[in-house]
């Protein structure tokens, strides 16, 4: 049976925040339900089925090459990488995380810095130049992640530096080229700018500068002329350091590896608190028939 653009978009959009959020809410999702009815998922598994069967069905879908999207990426970097390599005792996954205009889709924390922005088949390669030199002033270091029919193009525009990743038709990632790790290279400020108040003053207190007592609406600025003067390294160090602890996934180890393959990205995507956890896995254990009927 094929599989057309409108049904990938469907099947793309159940793993979508909105979706996840309602079901740390709420433990249901019409939207969710809406979704499914327009793809063959309710006509391909059995009754006795679930939520989380019906997931891994859409993901198996979208893996296909002509329709894997933005989350079929982030999966595998979360799958092979985080959870493969690492785990989330030891590393921390970011999403999303603001570079000056720009967004690095993944940010993995461990002893080191490592950004992996993701060109799927849907992406366009017109930024990709400037996105790279973006990240490079904040992350130790920088990979980009797409397709082996990519891998040229990919190559010819990014520095020799800048890693390169591609995803097999078998859902396997590939180092074509290994990223420098250079914390050297990045800048202060920059850092300065993906961090919340409380965590640009935990660096400075371990590079072992005071942070200034100042109003909220003057402070960043003076913590900007604080960090121009800091030795690159040591902040992007004690930036990890301390994203490691204030943004630490630790107690979410078990929650995942509970949950469906397929999802486990999604779940890190909306930084469940203990309640919606036990939500999450209750709409993931939801019978088909149930899940079809929420409104």
């Amino acid at each position: 049976m094929r599989l057309d653009r409108h049904e990938a978009s469907a099947l793309s959009r159940l793993f979508s925040a909105t979706v996840f959020r309602d079901f740390a809410k709420q433990a249901r999702s019409p939207l969710f339900a809406r979704l499914l009815s327009q793809t063959r998922i309710p006509a391909s598994v059995s009754i006795e089925s679930s939520v989380g069967d019906c997931f891994d069905e859409a993901f198996r879908l979208l893996r296909r090459p002509e329709f894997r999207d933005d989350y079929v990426y982030r999966s595998a970097i979360t799958q092979k990488i985080l959870l493969g390599r690492h785990s989330l005792n030891t590393a921390t996954l970011l999403n999303e995380v603001r570079v000056g205009p720009r967004k690095a889709d993944v940010v993995v924390l461990n002893g080191t810095s490592t950004a992996y922005e993701i060109k799927s088949e849907r992406d366009s390669l017109v930024r990709l130049r400037d996105q790279v030199s973006a990240y490079r002033r904040v992350f130790a270091a920088v990979n980009v992640v797409a397709s082996e029919s990519r891998l040229t193009e990919v190559l010819k525009s990014v520095p020799a530096d800048v890693g390169v990743v591609t995803l097999s038709e078998r859902f396997r990632l590939r180092t074509e080229r290994e990223a420098l790790n250079t914390p050297g290279r990045t800048h202060p400020t920059m850092i300065l700018e993906m961090l919340r108040l409380d965590e640009a003053e935990k660096v400075l207190a371990f590079v072992g500068r005071e942070a200034p007592t100042l109003p909220n609406t003057l402070l960043r600025a003076e913590l900007r002329r604080i960090y121009s003067q800091l030795n690159s390294e040591a902040v992007h160090d004690a930036m990890v350091k301390v994203l490691r602890q204030t943004r630490s996934q630790s107690v979410l180890g078990g929650f995942v590896t509970a949950l469906p393959t397929s999802v486990r990205a999604a779940s890190l995507s909306i930084q469940p608190t203990p309640r919606s956890r036990s939500l999450i896995v209750e709409a993931m254990n939801t019978p088909i028939d149930t899940a079809l009927s929420w409104k």
